[in-house]
């Protein structure tokens, strides 16, 4: 560029000197001018070999036409900051975590109903090919017409096989055509440890399938289950507390493990505003187990039972009853007239304390260090007119007391939180 504009000012020094029409000294300077300039015009680019124009054919183009100017670079220079300004997505491949949710929601979500009632609605799964559906018992406690929604759009009428109140657990059973529908497992609730990673399906407020994850933030929370119509209430032993999202509609629900075993059914949540508070309750596997198995053979449950009433030794009881702060186990507040641990010699407490009655610290061969413990061992382990054999504390002496289980009365008050634990 600045060569160009080196000739252009030779050529108007030319002309000038021819103007001015100057002696010979003037004609030699000029000829020699000429002569620079034939020599630089061959290395000029072709455009600027073109035929000149006059001054005002300069001026004119150099206003009117953008190729005389700066303005294409200076356009071209915005288009690029433009360009830069936009930021360009980058694909990026789901992440090990994320394939495993993906994978387990597609495995999964068929099996995964949606249970409406008159009078509301909740969740449920598919627990048999034949149609069994486990639900909650509070979602059908109302009575009347029952209609499942499946993932696929199907609709089918349930009927009611049965259900049991104080697992709040209810089994419905729906017509299906061999093949026709998806089933999920009960996997093995006593192996989950605090921190693993679940995943709750349900219909929280009614949006269908919807896919909630979290880690098992509890286990062994003991949880009331309220008899209908009766003032007693007996405790759902080894309840899973868990992080994952659960509101309303979610009950009856399966909370899976990533290898897509159902190892709770959602069923409450502790919450002021009877939404997600991160504090969920789910019914452990293993006592759905036991609960499905009765209600398929007779449409009921009867569980053994011990007959007292007690709790978890606290390191301030055990050193009121002389002990040492970290004596563990259940102690034995009252005991039932007429029943099993009544019949065996099992000894109460004192009337208005509590305090002063066995100690439980074992049950056939499990070490027990609280009444879920114990609880949890009977539901899930024992039958019925089973004899087990008890590990106690009495007055600081280790003995052992057989006692023949019994079945469990209608409405016996059991050791419960003195909480609230809205049904979601």
């Amino acid at each position: 560029m600045q060569r160009r504009f080196s000739v252009f000012f030779v050529l108007m020094a030319l002309v000038a000197v021819l103007l001015t029409g100057c002696g010979t000294v003037t004609q030699t300077v000029g000829q020699n001018i000429l002569d620079q300039v034939a020599e630089v015009l061959p290395t000029i680019a072709p455009s600027a070999q073109a035929p000149a124009t006059s001054d005002a054919e300069l001026q004119t183009t150099a206003q009117t036409d953008p190729a005389a100017t700066a303005t294409p670079a200076a356009d071209l220079s915005l288009d690029t900051a433009d360009e830069a300004q936009v930021v360009q997505p980058v694909p990026v491949a789901p992440t090990t975590q994320e394939e495993t949710y993906i994978e387990l929601y597609k495995r999964v979500n068929p099996a995964v109903v949606s249970v409406y009632m008159t009078s509301g609605s909740g969740s449920g799964f598919v627990i048999d090919p034949d149609g069994y559906i486990v639900t909650n018992n509070h979602v059908i406690a109302e009575g009347g017409p029952i209609t499942v929604y499946f993932s696929n759009g199907e609709v089918k009428d349930a009927t009611l096989v049965g259900t049991d109140t104080q697992a709040d657990i209810a089994l419905l059973k729906v017509d299906a055509a061999p093949g026709e529908l998806t089933a999920v497992p009960l996997g093995d609730s006593d192996a989950l440890e605090v921190g693993q990673s679940v995943v709750a399906i349900g219909s929280p407020f009614g949006l269908d399938n919807t896919m909630t994850t979290g880690i098992v933030s509890a286990l062994s929370r003991s949880m009331p289950a309220d008899e209908t119509g009766l003032t007693g209430t007996y405790t759902i032993p080894n309840v899973i507390q868990t992080d994952a999202a659960i509101n309303p509609g979610n009950s009856g629900g399966p909370l899976f493990n990533l290898a897509g075993e159902v190892i709770g059914v959602n069923t409450a949540i502790e919450s002021p505003v009877r939404a997600n508070s991160g504090v969920g309750f789910a019914v452990p596997s293993n006592v759905v187990k036991v609960v499905i198995a009765q209600l398929r053979e007779g449409g009921a449950v009867k569980y053994p039972w011990l007959g007292i009433a007690g709790g978890t030794l606290t390191a301030d009881m055990a050193e009121e009853m002389g002990l040492a702060r970290t004596t563990r186990g259940v102690i034995v507040s009252e005991v039932t007239a007429g029943g099993p641990a009544a019949t065996a010699g099992l000894q109460g407490g004192d009337a208005t304390t509590g305090l002063g009655g066995d100690i439980i610290i074992g049950i056939n061969d499990l070490t027990v260090t609280t009444f879920d413990d114990l609880l949890g061992y009977i539901v899930q382990e024992t039958t019925i007119g089973q004899t087990v054999t008890l590990t106690v504390l009495r007055d600081g002496q280790q003995v052992t007391v057989p006692v023949t289980l019994g079945e469990r009365p209608a409405a016996v008050e059991e050791p419960q939180l003195q909480q609230e634990f809205p049904q979601p």
